[in-house]
């Protein structure tokens, strides 16, 4: 059995900045929180946790525990409140990733042209929340296929960072058909697009796929997806502890990635788990 590894799976540019950042402040000073999980992985919470650096779910709960710094996630907040930790008092470390920084600067811009914002993604994960917070009144969130809201005059696109770029292409040409000016900015990581035409290579080589990262990870979610569209045999984990060995029976080829939240320890993991079960490492070319 051979095992296929990508060679873009795991952290990108800003997670690991943020992740090495946070470490070195919970060295350095004591009563660090996050404001909500600085990313979507559990296990790299609780290491984080296990160094000083508690996770706090609103500003209330901050001040509850008397946090003296705080680290902004890089998934970014609303601008309300980062400016309401700012008239707390608190010591800021904003960690935001410099592609969402990039896409709330874009989201402003574009309000402050008189444009209606529309962003495409998920309007539940924080990332959307706080690009909506810059985006101002009248900004429109959209998902995938799903129905058009009434479109104005004039109109600008923003993108959350981990939509894949096929999903921005359909949304320009279905948003045309109903807007007289239409401004667009890309602000999808390039790191994510990468990690997504990789995947797909890997995939249509494998047997199985094995995707690793959080499950409430967007991106690894989405690379998830991605494999089995293309009726990959796929199992999404966050651990080696969750691999069963009758899923690779009669499974020549095993394809491994992971998320941009998946920290290089938990992919060696599985890596190491997938060897003892009958798998050779190959690196992707």
């Amino acid at each position: 059995m051979k095992v296929v590894v990508g060679n873009k799976a795991g952290f990108c540019f800003g997670v690991k900045r943020a992740i090495d950042m946070a470490f070195e402040t919970a060295r350095n000073r004591k009563g660090v929180y996050t404001l909500g999980p600085i990313i979507h992985n559990p296990q790299v919470i609780e290491a984080l946790e296990r160094e000083g650096v508690g996770v706090a779910n609103s500003i209330g709960e901050l001040k509850d525990r008397k946090a003296g710094t705080v680290i902004v996630r890089t998934h970014g907040i609303p601008m309300e409140e980062m400016q309401r930790l700012v008239k707390e008092g608190f010591e800021l470390i904003d960690l935001t990733c410099p592609y969402v920084k990039k896409a709330q600067h874009y989201a402003k811009l574009l309000k402050e042209e008189g444009c209606q914002v529309i962003i495409l993604g998920d309007m539940e994960h924080p990332e959307v929340k706080g690009l909506m917070s810059y985006a101002g009144k009248g900004v429109a969130v959209v998902r995938g296929d799903q129905e058009l809201p009434q479109i104005k005059s004039k109109a600008g696109i923003v993108v959350q960072t981990t939509q894949p770029v096929e999903a921005l292409k359909k949304l320009v040409s279905r948003i045309v058909e109903h807007t007289k000016e239409m401004k667009v900015y890309n602000t999808i990581c390039s790191s994510t697009a990468l990690r997504l035409k990789e995947t797909e290579e890997v995939a249509r080589g494998a047997d199985a796929m094995v995707v690793v990262g959080g499950r409430n990870s967007a991106n690894t979610t989405q690379l998830a997806r991605l494999c089995e569209s293309l009726s990959v045999r796929t199992y999404h984990i966050e651990t080696a502890g969750e691999l069963k060995e009758e899923w690779f029976e009669k499974v020549e080829k095993i394809g491994l990635t992971a998320g941009a939240s998946t920290p290089d320890w938990i992919i060696k993991e599985v890596e190491n788990a997938l060897k003892e079960m009958g798998g050779s490492k190959n690196k992707w070319k």
